[in-house]
């Protein structure tokens, strides 16, 4: 496997660059070297199918069996398409909603390396937690919120979370969330 160095224009760190599939999908270098770092050099069926459309600001819809790389596939487009403008301070840009607590921590594991490589905050909500970690990391500003629909309307509810700035929404799965009634 060859790879190449590509120079940040706003830092002279050169980064590993992989030669493969996700730069040629539009992918941006510091998340293709971020996938590169964590050993993910080649994109799956449904992130091969997803990412260039997401990427383009479609919407889209991907089923696909768990471990296929289905939070990446979304994960990547959403990283992408917010890097370079900050968000405001309670108003995150892109919200992940997720039908329970244990699915949104896994999003989060996943999509942390590729939101740091592209200098975006991210943080997690989720009822039987307390709120107060919750509401400072959001009041620090966060660029994407991976939510459960219950906390997440809580936080609405008592003002902590503002949705004016909303730019993308991810439904994960979203059959799960409509069948715990949250439609």
């Amino acid at each position: 496997m060859s790879s190449q160095s590509s120079t940040d224009s706003a830092h002279s760190t050169a980064l590993p660059i992989p030669a493969n599939d996700f730069l040629a999908m539009g992918v941006p270098a510091k998340v293709a070297a971020a996938l590169f770092i964590a050993d993910i050099v080649e994109p799956t069926k449904v992130q091969s199918a997803v990412i260039p459309d997401a990427l383009a600001g479609h919407d889209v819809l991907g089923r696909a069996q768990t471990g296929s790389g289905k939070t990446l596939a979304f994960g990547i487009p959403v990283v992408a398409r917010l890097a370079g403008t900050p968000s405001r301070f309670g108003r995150p840009r892109a919200l992940v909603i997720v039908p329970t607590r244990e699915l949104a921590s896994q999003v989060t594991s996943s999509m942390e390396p590729i939101a740091r490589a592209m200098r975006l905050r991210l943080t997690t909500v989720y009822g039987g937690a307390p709120y107060d970690k919750q509401i400072r990391a959001i009041r620090q500003g966060v660029d994407i919120v991976v939510a459960t629909p219950g906390r997440l309307g809580d936080l609405i509810e008592r003002g902590v979370i503002g949705t004016e700035d909303i730019e993308i929404t991810v439904l994960d799965e979203a059959d799960h969330l409509c069948d715990l009634g949250f439609y």
